[in-house]
Order: C-alpha cells, then sequence, then structure tokens
C-alpha cells in the first residue's frame, strides 16, 4: 500500500472512531421504539378490560414513529428528562397526557369509539437509563348491547401496534399492525383473524424494516461481508452461512429452546461486526474458516432478531408463520443492502486502489462503530 494511502487509512480510522458516538449514540436495541402491545380482555358480561404495554416517555414526548432511535429524535431532550423521572413524577406528566391518548385509543365498537375509562397505571421505578421504560396502562369498558364487531385503528403518530384479543374460553387472537394501520372488522364473539397472506406479508414487512432502516448494527455487519469479495460465488456462500445460521435459532428462540439475555447477545453482535471488518483488513480473499465464523455469528444474529418476534407477542397458532415471513423480510432486507452496496462502490472493484480507497477504509469505519458499541454495551 502506498504511504499516503496508509495515511489516508489511519486518518479515516481515527476519525471514524471518534465520530461513532455520534453514529451510534444510545444503545441500538435499548432506544429503538418497540410496538405498543395491547390486550383486549374481553368478558362474558360485555364488559371488558383494554391493558396497553408501551413506552410512555417516547408517548408523552411524541417522538415519533419514524425515529430508528430515541436519541436521533428532537424530542430526545424531553424524552431523556422524563426517563430520568421517578414512576410518581412520571405518573403525574402521564396524567396530563392521558386524556387526548385515551380518546385517540383507537377502539371502535360497529364503528363507534369505544368509551374507555382509565383504570390504573403501573409505571416502574427507574432502572437502567439506557433501556427504554415499559408501563402498563389499564382501562375498562363496555361493548354496546348491539355491537358483533369490533375494528382497531391507533392512530399514526403513536407508532405500531399489537393487539391480543382475549376471549373466555377461545384462544389467544393477536395480530401486529404497522404505524397507521387500521385492521378490518373482527367478531366480537367468534375470532376472525386476518387471512393467512395478510400475516405473512405483515411479518415479512417488520422483518424488513428491522434491517432496513432500523437494523444499523446488522446493515454493517453484512456489508463487511460484501467488502471483502463482491464477486456473487464467494459472497452467496457468507450470506448463505449467515442465513442458515440465524435461521436456526431464529426458530429455537421463538420457540424458548434458546433464550439468552440481550446484554449477552448484544455486546456479541457488536463483536461480530469488529471481527468481520478487521479481517477484512489483513485477508484479500474468503479463507475456509471466514464461511464458519460467519455462521457461528449468525447464530447471535438470530437470536437478536428472534427477541423482536417475542416482544410482540407473537401467539403460538402463528409461530411457524411468523418466523417464515419474518426470516423473509430479514432476507429481503439483507439482499436489498448488498445491492445498494454494490451500486455504490461495485463499479469500481476491479480498480487497482479498490481495495486502499474502499474496502479498507470502510472496514476500518465498520470496526470503530462495532468498537465502540461493544464498549457502550458492555462497560458505558
Amino acid at each position: 500500500m502506498k504511504q499516503w494511502d496508509k495515511l489516508f487509512c489511519l486518518l479515516f480510522l481515527v476519525a471514524a472512531f471518534f465520530a461513532a458516538p455520534i453514529w451510534g449514540k444510545g444503545k441500538i436495541w435499548a432506544h429503538e421504539i418497540q410496538p405498543s402491545i395491547m390486550t383486549l380482555k374481553l368478558g362474558g358480561d360485555r364488559k371488558f378490560t383494554l391493558e396497553v404495554r408501551t413506552n410512555l416517555e417516547a408517548l408523552i414526548a411524541n417522538v415519533g414513529p419514524d425515529e430508528e432511535d430515541t436519541d436521533d429524535a428532537p424530542e430526545a431532550a424531553l424524552y431523556d428528562k422524563l426517563r430520568k423521572m421517578d414512576s410518581v413524577k412520571l405518573n403525574a406528566e402521564f396524567k396530563k397526557f392521558a386524556p387526548s391518548w385515551v380518546a385517540a385509543m383507537g377502539l371502535f365498537f360497529e364503528g363507534s369509539p369505544a368509551k374507555l375509562k382509565l383504570v390504573s397505571g403501573s409505571i416502574p421505578e427507574v432502572g437502567d437509563l439506557d433501556l427504554a421504560r415499559e408501563s402498563t396502562i389499564t382501562m375498562q369498558g363496555e361493548v354496546p348491547s348491539n355491537a358483533e364487531r369490533l375494528s382497531w385503528a391507533y392512530p399514526e403518530k403513536y407508532g405500531a401496534s399489537v393487539l391480543r384479543i382475549e376471549r373466555p374460553g377461545q384462544k389467544l387472537q393477536a395480530e401486529f399492525f404497522r404505524a397507521g394501520v387500521a385492521s378490518e372488522p373482527i367478531n366480537i364473539e367468534i375470532a376472525a383473524p386476518k387471512s393467512g397472506w395478510q400475516k405473512f406479508w405483515d411479518y415479512m414487512v417488520l422483518g424488513y424494516t428491522h434491517i432496513l432502516p432500523k437494523g444499523l448494527d446488522h446493515i454493517l455487519f453484512v456489508v463487511g461481508l460484501f467488502l471483502l469479495s463482491v464477486s456473487w460465488r464467494p459472497l452467496l456462500t457468507q450470506i448463505t452461512a449467515f442465513t442458515l445460521a440465524h435461521s436456526i435459532t431464529l426458530g429455537l428462540g421463538l420457540y424458548g429452546v434458546v433464550n439468552i439475555s440481550p446484554s449477552i447477545v448484544e455486546p456479541l453482535i457488536a463483536l461480530s461486526i469488529v471481527y468481520v471488518a478487521i479481517e477484512n483488513i489483513f485477508t484479500r480473499k474468503l479463507h475456509i474458516w471466514r464461511p464458519v465464523i460467519v455462521f457461528l455469528f449468525g447464530l447471535l444474529h438470530g437470536l437478536g432478531f428472534a427477541g423482536i418476534l417475542t416482544e410482540i407477542g407473537l401467539p403460538r397458532a402463528d409461530f411457524l408463520l411468523g418466523l417464515v415471513a419474518f426470516n423473509v423480510g430479514v432476507e429481503l432486507g439483507q439482499l436489498t443492502v448488498i445491492g445498494l452496496a454494490f451500486l455504490a462502490v461495485g463499479w469500481f472493484v476491479n480498480k487497482s486502489w479498490y481495495r486502499a480507497r474502499i474496502t479498507i477504509p470502510a472496514s476500518l469505519a465498520i470496526a470503530a462503530m462495532g468498537a465502540w458499541w461493544l464498549i457502550e454495551r458492555t462497560v458505558l
């Protein structure tokens, strides 16, 4: 490598490391806005209870659903202020916010909004400030005597939601709704879930958006695989190993066979990013051990994916469909990342300067980001 190329890479590494706290401020998995979980319990006396499990601070601060990370939102300062409040103070803030939120809740009977009464709120005390606090709000109401169907339409500004319906003596019905998407009419007495294709589409979109735009750590891992060799055969070998591995642990994690704490999985995912990026710097070709290492790291990424489906309360009856659809979405997201990377730099792969000016600097930046996440997820 020419001397000026070495100097360029050194300066690039220093700049990337100091920029990493800005690019990756906050734990990606901690500050990502998760769907609100709504559990509607229908009683035989036509009374119902609606329990909402959500991030109250994000709602009160009006952090929009399009934000990939709460730290990047314009309302980040207010969110952080609310995040530091004890349960009593946060409850006082919630009481100011509650009337408008309850009025817009989105539960309808025969097209008319349900009359909801706020009963209680369970707000945990301040814990790890890097983790989103999850509160549970309980409301009650009565199903109108002439109502046979209900519908759900959580306002778009509040983000995605999962509606879980419990009926006496019947299986749990659960459906995931993207931000602003309303449900079809649902029979109150008899479960009327979405068609298999509608469910497949929703879970596929969930998997895709977990990569693009929300999965920056997964994006960088895939880009790291791409940078070593953009020719299709070695790249396909690595992607196949990664896909097979995360499919295995995604299934095992979803079925509860394997359950490892995110505090262990997330730092190891950061380490996988660092390893792939550093190996790109010190090797020019795909060695026999690379697909094996990628497979092992894919197992970790699969556990991370499993946490997403577990979080939304995927009903057991939909486990297989949700698993396949989510995985398809993840793969489409990964292929999109590879396609975009190829469009960006693939034209220059045969240039003599490609490795010195693209592969190594980009890998240094990825390594710096991964190292920052590793430190942040283990020490800070």
